[in-house]
């Protein structure tokens, strides 16, 4: 009985120096957690928030990187998209460009506006695979497809393809295609060409080049497709960026001017201008013209298109003009151009008197074009964006690219764009060659023939009988530009 009452007061004596224990290690953490609460208290704008409001304000004022890279993301604004236009869809519109690259990019534009103006669905236009470039770029190669399609769904709904149920009656070949009168008025669509897509719910137009007036339409219609052009229409990331390498190394070496010397063999053996060729190259040029159906006219006096100014300058022409304009000739020339036919004989001139001639496949390696070969409409974009930057822009023939790259220029503020006279220069040339007239009375006459042909504000010519005659809406958006310190001149 002893041994047993003695065993049991052992027990609660344990017990009780447990409880203390325990009570002493209870003590003692409250006295450590007061304390730190204190010590986050003290630093107060410290530590104390990371506890208070959580983790991301410690580093509102002790990580400086964390703020200037926070500060970034926040001056970047999100893209707001413009709300969709919300309209009763009269049908569907597909359309295949034909041309270059700048004959469709217009094309394009008049295209986004019609579809607009009849208040249906347009979809991603084709462009031309077939001509005698043979380029095979779809629309999403050259343009940034998706920055096309949101930037102008408040204005209109473009569609990648056609929904499944119409898009069999591609395949099947039983959608209504037809071209579209040239140079029609908008009244014309609306008349003519939207009865037609009530009736068939799809129209396809084979043909646009040119198809839309260049005067006499509405305000907001103009204002549309100058948006087109020189907003919704943006080249792919990749032609871009390295759009932006060629300015870059073309700028560390000081001014540049781009010249669009139109004197490829193709343009040659369409134009049938043969001036400074032997009779062998006539001879190749005219087999060409002859080879290729779709250019209706075969039998072609080259001496007399020359003189009604009528054909691209010449390389060695084209550097007389020059130097009769004062270009220095410690500027760099950038060719904005395929390859010149017979290159190495036709550009000794041009490089002797100035010997800073450069081309895209000069400033760049192989490896850099090496996605560009072979696809002509993809190398033109990267002209066309030197062409826009340039601080003198001097096209030798008024085709497409000339025209439209003179039109943006006047939008981006009336960059200096020479615009040559080729009827006159032709026959100040031929005076000068044959000792007619000075060298000083030739530069004189250059450069007074030209003083009002810089881009400066002009009103478009307009000749409602003879549109091809009269200027070109994409080479002078007028509606669309804003007023210049130049005064305005009268178009001739």
């Amino acid at each position: 009985m002893g041994v047993m009452k003695g065993g049991g007061g052992e027990r609660v004596e344990k017990l009780k120096y447990s409880r203390m224990k325990l009570w002493m290690i209870r003590a003692t953490t409250s006295v450590l957690l007061w304390t730190c609460v204190v010590q986050l208290t003290a630093v107060g704008q410290t530590w104390g928030p990371c506890v208070l409001k959580g983790w991301p304000s410690c580093f509102t004022h002790q990580d400086s990187s964390f703020s200037v890279i926070k500060d970034k993301v926040l001056s970047v604004p999100a893209r707001v998209l413009p709300p969709k236009r919300v309209y009763k869809n009269n049908g569907y519109l597909m359309v295949s460009c034909n041309g270059g690259l700048n004959q469709m990019r217009a094309a394009i534009c008049d295209m986004v506006t019609i579809a607009r103006y009849l208040n249906v669905t347009l979809i991603v236009p084709e462009l031309d695979k077939t001509s005698f470039w043979a380029d095979p770029s779809e629309f999403q190669d050259i343009f940034d497809v998706d920055h096309f399609i949101t930037s102008l769904r408040d204005e209109v709904r473009i569609l990648k393809e056609l929904p499944p149920r119409l898009k069999r009656r591609v395949e099947t070949g039983t959608v209504y295609s037809m071209p579209p009168i040239s140079w029609s008025d908008i009244s014309y669509y609306r008349n003519q060409i939207l009865p037609l897509i009530w009736k068939y719910k799809v129209v396809h137009l084979n043909r646009t080049d040119t198809r839309l007036a260049n005067n006499g339409q509405p305000l907001d219609i103009q204002k549309l497709r100058c948006r087109v052009n020189f907003s919704a229409l943006r080249f792919t990331s990749q032609i871009e960026d390295l759009g932006k390498r060629v300015i870059k190394l073309l700028r560390q070496n000081g001014p540049f001017i781009v010249l669009h010397l139109r004197y490829e063999m193709d343009m040659l053996a369409f134009s049938g201008c043969t001036q400074g060729c032997n009779n062998e190259e006539v001879e190749e040029l005219t087999r060409m013209r002859y080879a290729y159906p779709w250019w209706k006219e075969k039998i072609i006096n080259s001496d007399l298109k020359r003189k009604d100014g009528l054909c691209p300058l010449t390389p060695e022409e084209t550097a007389l003009i020059l130097r009769a304009l004062d270009i220095d000739n410690s500027y760099q020339i950038y060719i904005a151009a395929g390859e010149i036919y017979c290159g190495n004989r036709r550009m000794a001139s041009l490089a002797s008197a100035y010997p800073k001639l450069v081309r895209k496949e000069t400033l760049l390696e192989p490896s850099d074009l090496g996605f560009f070969q072979n696809h002509s409409s993809q190398m033109a974009a990267l002209d066309y964006l030197v062409s826009l930057e340039s601080d003198i822009f001097i096209p030798t023939y008024d085709g497409n690219m000339a025209k439209v790259v003179e039109g943006h220029r006047r939008f981006l503020g009336y960059k200096q764009t020479i615009l040559l006279d080729r009827r006159l220069l032709v026959d100040l040339i031929d005076q000068y060659n044959s000792g007619s007239l000075s060298w000083n009375e030739f530069s004189n006459a250059v450069k007074e023939s030209h003083k009002y042909r810089k881009g400066q504000p002009t009103q478009r010519s307009v000749l409602p009988d003879r549109p091809k005659e009269e200027d070109y809406f994409y080479a002078n958006p007028e509606e669309c530009l804003k007023p210049s310190s130049y005064g305005q001149v009268s178009s001739t």
